[in-house]
């Protein structure tokens, strides 16, 4: 890698405040100097940024996804534009 044209790649925690989930990971936006930060399980303080969905509030991850029933609508289109038999 070149250097000096890269942001800084550093731990970071992403919160998801509606699901009461953090997680600590690397990221580019280690960089911003204006990020809040919070003390985490190991003692140190990173930046903070929170999220809107996460895996622990996402309705597929979660299992609270509602499966649209396509079967009905599919036999509802048949009949409904199904060709009529003259005899």
């Amino acid at each position: 890698m070149r250097s000096g044209i890269h942001p800084a790649y550093g731990p970071v925690v992403f919160r998801d405040r509606a699901a009461g989930f953090a997680f600590l990971t690397r990221s580019t936006l280690a960089a911003r100097t204006d990020a809040p930060t919070v003390a985490w399980e190991d003692g140190n303080v990173y930046p903070v940024f929170d999220v809107e969905i996460s895996s622990a509030s996402h309705p597929f991850y979660t299992g609270q996804l509602r499966i649209v029933d396509s079967a009905g609508r599919v036999e509802r289109f048949r009949r409904r534009y199904e060709r009529r038999e003259t005899r």
